[in-house]
């Protein structure tokens, strides 16, 4: 019985060694594996925490946006209406288009019935008369009027039908001119231009400016 005893209790340290040594065998092995992975560069480097909350990235503002610009259209222009006693009637706003300039005018206190109106060559509205305006804006002299056969003028513009009540309200394209300071036909050259509204009606063919009679508001256009 003593033997036996003797003989398990070796057993048991012999298996406790064992186990032991072979734990330090395999760490000893896994830090030779990692060593190894190191120097071949295949270890993966650790993540650093993103600060990111989102996957979504922000497109950049488009220069067609909306908020890319104020939308301001620096060829536009708005100029006063006055009749031969200097009172403002009215008033006209020009701005360039692909077609030519487009002319929106909106006037009151006006004679019923249809009138001649016209962009003038010279930048000056002295009453009564207007005559310092100069003939019709005609830089290609040609003959007046739509319904000529050598006309119109580059400053040949619709009559304006004015209401019982005086008013007026009417919009219109002078496909001969233009606003673009420098180009051939612009109505902003050195001595700049004008709008006038005449007492009748432009026949659309009468020599030098359709019949139409005295002038009865006018409005300066230049760069200013």
């Amino acid at each position: 019985m003593k033997k036996l005893g003797l003989f398990a209790f070796l057993l048991a340290v012999a298996l406790v060694i064992g186990a032991c040594g072979g734990g330090k065998d395999k760490a000893a092995d896994e830090q030779k594996e990692n060593e190894a992975a190191t120097e071949s560069g295949s270890a993966a480097p650790e993540k650093e925490p993103s600060n990111e909350t989102s996957t979504e990235k922000q497109a950049p503002e488009s220069p067609d946006s909306p908020m890319a610009g104020d939308g301001e259209d620096n060829d536009a222009k708005t100029i006063d209406l006055k009749n031969s006693e200097g009172k403002k009637v009215g008033i006209a706003q020009l701005k360039q288009t692909d077609k030519g300039v487009s002319i929106q005018v909106e006037a009151s206190d006006l004679p019923p019935g249809e009138h001649g109106f016209h962009l003038h060559e010279t930048g000056k509205c002295a009453a009564p008369g207007f005559e310092s305006a100069g003939g019709h804006f005609n830089p290609g002299k040609a003959s007046h009027g739509m319904n000529h056969e050598k006309g119109p003028h580059a400053g040949d513009l619709p009559n304006l039908t004015v209401g019982k009540d005086g008013k007026v309200k009417a919009e219109m394209v002078a496909e001969h001119v233009t606003l673009n300071s420098g180009e051939a036909h612009s109505l902003l050259d050195e001595d700049g231009s004008v709008l006038v509204i005449h007492e009748k009606e432009d026949d659309g063919k009468s020599q030098p400016a359709g019949d139409a009679g005295s002038r009865i508001a006018c409005g300066v256009i230049s760069a200013q």
